[in-house]
């Protein structure tokens, strides 16, 4: 059986820019792409907390240190600047691999800048 799960998280990242004319997809700071294990071109999924949006594109790399995330082409009609979005990989594992699997979480300030890591989410209590 193959089963699949969060590989990793950017959480409550900015929007720092919405180009309708890109080449479509999502520049990431490219040091941000490395804390999540995110490869350029690979699949991620963003999740807009302002309007709801849910949506698929892929990763390219933005300067390093620069904070920005871009959301382009088609998707900029999703997402604008200063939208708070979540933005997720998955994996697909075998069930051996996902026994002790972790995903990398990566959490955000206002200015895209990592304020901590992790690897577990907490236990949502009522």
């Amino acid at each position: 059986m193959h089963l699949t799960l969060l590989k990793s998280k950017l959480h409550q990242a900015r929007v720092t820019h919405a180009e309708l004319e890109y080449e479509g997809s999502c520049a990431i700071d490219a040091a941000l792409l490395e804390a999540a294990g995110i490869r350029e071109y690979e699949q991620i999924q963003i999740y807009n907390l302002a309007n709801g949006e849910r949506f698929i594109t892929y990763a390219i790399r933005a300067q390093e240190g620069s904070g920005i995330i871009s959301v382009n082409g088609a998707a900029a009609h999703k997402a604008g600047p200063g939208d708070r979005v979540i933005i997720c990989t998955y994996a697909i594992l075998d069930t051996a691999e996902a026994a002790g699997f972790k995903p990398t979480l990566i959490y955000l300030d206002a200015d895209n800048r990592i304020s901590r890591t992790g690897h577990d989410i907490p236990v949502q209590v009522a």
